[in-house]
């Protein structure tokens, strides 16, 4: 039987996530200990976003929570604390793809020290509480669902399965195996057929929990970066390519699901818990 074998926090957009044994469903994504996910995010100074598509090295910016605290790490730079508690210097607006929404400004401090570490001038700032950012309602239909700084929705499902298919095709053509975190999903399941995902209605969990399917996962370069080196090498996506376009999203090329809450909102969502993959037919 399928069931959820990984979970995966990334509280600051495009940086290291967090593996986690549990996380509280929330409406924009996974929570742990009150830090929601991706709900921090790196930009220019002009408010534009940072992500890997252009920055790979933000892959080495480690995050770990203890006691409420996020705290980030950096090779050979003493680790630096975000308490929820920070003092916020300013508010500021900031740019997400299409969407503009309000952030807070972590202050001169901290962006000295990311700025140190990527080697050029950057700022960290947090959601705003008022900030109104939600899913695309073509995918999610109605009522809205919110989003923070994700690519576009709240969580992203990856089934193990699919990337074993994915890494047979590489061996074939010479190429190494890559891991999950390649593709940064929030969800790993395993025990399921390769691709069944994409016929998903939902994900229905043993604890109660249930997750809407509504949008394929569309590919860019990122899964080229290796997420421990944070180097760029030859890009999975090439193979996808070949047998991976999907016609719901105009032939893209898709690797996993993008999720919503149908059911269990405020729930915590355990490793190991068993699944039905309800089948949209």
């Amino acid at each position: 039987m399928p069931y959820l074998s990984e979970l995966t926090l990334y509280p600051i957009k495009s940086c290291a996530g967090i593996s986690l044994s549990n996380a509280v469903v929330g409406e924009s994504g996974l929570v742990y200990q009150g830090i929601r996910d991706r709900e921090w995010m790196l930009v220019t100074p002009d408010g534009q976003f940072l992500t890997q598509r252009s920055h790979p090295h933000m892959a080495r910016l480690r995050t770990r929570i203890e006691d409420g605290v996020l705290h980030v790490s950096w090779p050979g730079r003493p680790d630096i604390a975000l308490p929820p508690d920070i003092v916020w210097q300013r508010e500021s607006t900031v740019t997400v793809w299409d969407d503009t929404l309000p952030a807070l400004d972590a202050g001169d401090t901290i962006a000295a020290w990311f700025s140190a570490a990527l080697g050029e001038n950057c700022r960290l700032v947090k959601v705003a509480p008022h900030a109104q950012r939600t899913a695309s309602l073509k995918w999610t239909g109605e009522p809205a669902v919110r989003t923070l700084f994700s690519d576009g929705y709240p969580f992203l499902l990856a089934a193990q399965s699919s990337l074993d298919d994915l890494n047979q095709r590489a061996a074939a053509q010479g190429h190494a195996a890559v891991p999950i975190n390649r593709f940064r999903p929030n969800l790993v399941i395993a025990d399921s057929p390769a691709f069944e995902e994409d016929y998903a209605a939902q994900f229905v969990f043993s604890d109660g929990i249930e997750l809407r399917s509504v949008k394929p996962c569309t590919r860019c370069p990122m899964p080229a970066v290796d997420q421990t080196s944070g180097i760029a090498g030859w890009n999975p996506v090439d193979i996808l390519q070949s047998y991976r376009s999907n016609p719901k999203v105009d032939g893209e090329t898709t690797f996993g699901v993008n999720l919503i809450v149908a059911q269990g909102l405020g729930q915590t969502l355990q490793v190991g818990a068993q699944l039905d993959i309800d089948i949209a037919f």
